[in-house]
């Protein structure tokens, strides 16, 4: 099955491709490669989920927030490229998690974005290498930002 059709299984729909709040693209190609700037965590209807972990929300919470997140990215990816099935696979993921300072769960919040990765372009191609870590804040105060780093199927 195409990553399209995948998708279209999860059942979940892509909230609206996110506008950058700063000086930015959101989406940058070059040559076979394609960066993807830190999203957050955009739902359908264009409100943000907000929160901090360990104070507002749970790390299942947070979990479902980094899926979110991963909603917004394939959002850009669809809007700039046409179609999910241009990405040929995952190469890395930076997932930043708003928390307190006792947090230690971060891998279990980004899984959210990377299990919607692998169920997009499967195991093999959708799981990269990755980092996650906690910060002190993110931008207005939502719980997860990511960015991401794909390689795109060769130009026909």
């Amino acid at each position: 099955m195409t990553a399209e059709e995948n998708f279209l299984q999860t059942g979940l729909q892509l909230p609206p491709a996110p506008k950058p709040l700063g000086v930015y693209k959101p989406l940058l190609i070059d040559g076979k490669h394609c960066y993807v700037s830190g999203h957050g965590t955009v739902q359908a209807d264009g409100t943000l989920i907000i929160g901090r972990l360990g104070e507002d929300l749970d790390q299942d919470a947070a979990k479902m927030a980094a899926r979110q997140v991963g909603l917004a990215i394939l959002a850009t990816l669809k809007a700039n490229l046409g179609s999910l099935n241009k990405v040929k696979r995952v190469i890395k993921v930076l997932g930043m998690v708003n928390c307190t300072p006792d947090f230690k769960n971060h891998p279990f919040v980004i899984n959210g974005c990377s299990e919607l990765f692998a169920q997009v372009w499967g195991t093999e191609n959708g799981i990269g290498v990755r980092s996650a870590v906690g910060m002190g804040s993110l931008p207005d105060n939502i719980p997860v930002e990511i960015e991401a780093l794909f390689e795109l199927h060769a130009a026909e």
